[in-house]
């Protein structure tokens, strides 16, 4: 699973606990999406997760949707 290239959120690891408390590993994939943006002068695709997307923290990679 890719990784936010802005804010480093990845996969986060816990605990799915049923109704009868049984307890098994489960994980929580961030919404990351693969944008083309202008970093330096030059394209370049990165992955961006949509809460940079919508609060704007890419604002600096001026970024397109591909």
């Amino acid at each position: 699973m890719a990784k936010c290239d802005v804010c480093g959120k990845g996969v986060a690891f816990g605990i799915k606990v049923s109704h009868s408390h049984r307890r098994s590993n489960r994980t929580w994939k961030p919404n990351v999406r693969k944008v083309r943006a202008v970093v330096n002068g030059s394209v370049k695709s990165m992955h961006v997760c949509t809460r940079c997307l919508r609060s704007g923290k890419n604002v600096l990679f001026d970024y397109f949707f591909r």
